[in-house]
């Protein structure tokens, strides 16, 4: 124990780089525990949207969301979704897919949809990014 003692001592940074780490691992292990959300491909995304009764919400600025963005898909900024839960409560029931530019703020979003009670939300992993680059599906342009 005095050789534990002592190598704190000698190496606190390293020592606070680990409980640092430990903690951030921890953290992350029970996020991904109790999240109430769950993350799909754009591929099993657009089986969703086949299946019916599943919205897209684009949570980017509105100055993104117009450059491109999933076919009817609703925007509400990550900004002001708690602002606009109203608008998104007749679709409370079903199902809610999140999109963002890479899937950051979705993931956001998620959590925010959660506890104002959404049943069934599901995350797009990559976001547009992956949508457009990577799956290369089908997607709204506005003419400048």
């Amino acid at each position: 124990m005095d050789r534990y003692l002592e190598f704190i001592l000698n190496h606190y940074w390293l020592s606070i780089a680990l409980a640092v780490v430990t903690f951030l691992l921890i953290q992350e292990f029970f996020d991904t525990t109790f999240k109430k959300f769950s993350s799909v491909s754009p591929l099993e995304a657009v089986t969703k949207m086949n299946d019916g009764n599943t919205v897209v919400v684009d949570v980017r600025e509105p100055d993104e969301y117009k450059v491109s963005h999933v076919v009817d898909a609703i925007n509400a900024p990550l900004s002001k979704l708690n602002e606009q839960l109203v608008k998104l409560e007749a679709h409370k029931k079903g199902s809610i897919l999140l999109a963002c530019q890479n899937g950051t703020r979705s993931a956001a979003a998620a959590k925010i949809l959660t506890k104002a009670g959404f049943e069934q939300v599901f995350v797009i992993t990559g976001g547009m990014q992956a949508w457009e680059v990577d799956y290369k599906l089908p997607i709204r342009i506005s003419k400048k």
